[in-house]
This record gives structure tokens, C-alpha cells and sequence, in this order.
């Protein structure tokens, strides 16, 4: 009897957790990106690192920022600045991407051409710590 009761609340579990999930990516409102936005560079901050280790360092559960792009952008260049060792995990309709930054102390920098779509973006730390971050969108080229 005990394994029906455990049985019949797992479902639940499951589902609770989907929906707290859900409404966490729900509070990631999309920032809209379309060609000429200003001000460029587009300022966002938040708070590095979290509890999922992977590849690109440890990230959140779900995503810092999420990207609307329009229409399609021939170039555009994602900058983050923090302290510690920031990483961007940045996962869209062209596949899911990792920039690290290296033991020079240089930025995390990705730039190019973006298809039309949504981005999740994902500020992670090579250290478990967490720190807070800049991240600049610009559409001009260095």
C-alpha cells in the first residue's frame, strides 16, 4: 500500500516542479532586439554562476536574459564584465554556444551574424561563486 501512495505522488512532484519551472522562465521577460535599437550598447545586469556545472562553468537553471531578435542581424556583439571568471552559455536557433573567458583577464565576447529568434542566455562562473555581471549588446563593430 505504501508503494501505491509513493507511486501516486511522484506525478505530482513532478508536476509542481514543472510548473515552478515554468514560472521561472516566465519571469525572463524577452528583450527585444531589432536592427538600429538604442541605446546601443544595450545594458543588462544581473547576478553570475549557479548550481548547474557543465562545460560553460556553473549557470542558473534558467536562463539571465532572453534575446528576441526580430528580424535577422548581420552583426551583433555580446560582451559580459564581472569580477571572478564569467562565462556566457547562449542557447538559440543556431545551437547552444559556450564563450569562456581566459587567464588574461579578457571578457567573454561573442559577435556576428544572428538569425531571427529567441536566446536564452545563460551567465555562468569557472568558480562556484557568484558575482555580479554587466552584459552589453551592441551592434557596432570594435
Amino acid at each position: 500500500m505504501n508503494k501505491l501512495r509513493i507511486l501516486s505522488v511522484v506525478p505530482a512532484v513532478l508536476a509542481m516542479g514543472l510548473i515552478l519551472s515554468h514560472t521561472k522562465l516566465a519571469d525572463a521577460q524577452p528583450v527585444p532586439i531589432n536592427a538600429n535599437f538604442q541605446p546601443d550598447p544595450l545594458v543588462l545586469n544581473g547576478t553570475s554562476g549557479g548550481a548547474n556545472k557543465g562545460n560553460c562553468g556553473n549557470v542558473a537553471a534558467t536562463p539571465n536574459h532572453v534575446l528576441e531578435v526580430k528580424k535577422s542581424l548581420p552583426y551583433l556583439r555580446l560582451t559580459v564584465e564581472g569580477q571572478g571568471q564569467p562565462t556566457l552559455l547562449i542557447d538559440g536557433p543556431g545551437g547552444r554556444f559556450c564563450v569562456l573567458t581566459d587567464n588574461s583577464g579578457s571578457k567573454p565576447e561573442i559577435s556576428g551574424y544572428w538569425q531571427e529568434g529567441k536566446y536564452s542566455l545563460y551567465v555562468g562562473d569557472l568558480s562556484q561563486k557568484q558575482f555580479n555581471y554587466t552584459l552589453s549588446i551592441s551592434q557596432q563593430k570594435k
